[in-house]
């Protein structure tokens, strides 16, 4: 991360890829900010930071709460300026066990937390960013992205919906100094992967592996990081076909999904 002090926000850090990030970035000379809802677990995640050498601040906030994130970016901000952003923050729903579709409220909230919450985060800080001519941002987003798989529609649309605004982003304000990398990683160890029912295509990882190779992707300059490339190409070519044949093969791989969050 190199010499100077560093400054880093990080939603949904209280577990999984968050906090993995988090450890790999932690080091002295590292300013990280940490966004969860549940407290107890941010706090054991920043234990292990403040181990490691890092400064580390903590926020039990919602990142759909578009006004208290604002408040709480800009006071960080305007402390430490932020040089890396990381919306990462996420919540899944799908098909349940017994076969019944996720419903309107599950396929709303995801969208709320997923692309909204990436929103939340880095409009407050774009600001500072482009005045200063200078910052990262990450965004965590899925190969579910490319396509609307049939079991998981809310998370697919989050997802794509988080790609295009990094791209958008990234098309934006580059010239200006301002460095997007849009991620869209597979399976990995998580809560959230642990309540799948059915095929992991790709294979998994940890999260620490997956946190790794995003932030090599951050550290050179990467606009785009598909993780595996092959499965985001063959997603993305899926979404290419005639509708009917399309629909058809992605029909072959179904899956259900445990309650959770």
């Amino acid at each position: 991360m190199g010499g100077a002090v560093r400054s880093v926000v990080i939603s949904g850090a209280s577990r999984g890829l968050g906090a993995a990030l988090a450890e790999a970035l932690a080091a002295p000379g590292v300013a990280l900010h940490l966004l969860g809802r549940d407290a107890a677990a941010l706090e054991a995640v920043a234990g292990r930071c403040r181990a490691l050498g890092a400064e580390v601040w903590l926020a039990a906030v919602d990142v759909v709460d578009a006004g208290a994130m604002a408040a709480q970016l800009r006071d960080w901000d305007a402390a430490r300026p932020v040089g890396l952003a990381v919306a990462n923050a996420g919540t899944s729903a799908g098909t349940a066990l017994d076969g019944a579709p996720e419903g309107h409220a599950a396929a709303l909230r995801q969208v709320r937390v997923n692309l909204e919450g990436a929103m939340n985060l880095v409009e407050p800080l774009l600001p500072g960013m482009l005045a200063r001519g200078a910052g990262q941002v990450l965004l965590v987003g899925s190969v579910m992205g490319f396509f609307g798989a049939p079991d998981v529609p809310g998370y697919a649309a989050s997802k794509a919906g988080l790609w295009a605004y990094g791209e958008a982003l990234r098309a934006a304000h580059g010239p200006a100094g301002v460095r997007v990398t849009v991620a869209a990683p597979g399976f990995f160890e998580s809560a959230m992967s642990a309540r799948v029912r059915g095929p992991r295509t790709g294979g998994q990882v940890s999260a620490a592996a997956m946190a790794a190779r995003l932030l090599e992707a951050v550290a050179r300059g990467r606009g785009r990081v598909v993780l595996p490339w092959w499965l985001g190409a063959a997603l993305r070519a899926l979404a290419l076909l005639p509708p009917g044949l399309g629909d058809r093969l992605a029909r072959l791989v179904r899956f259900r999904v445990a309650p959770g969050g």
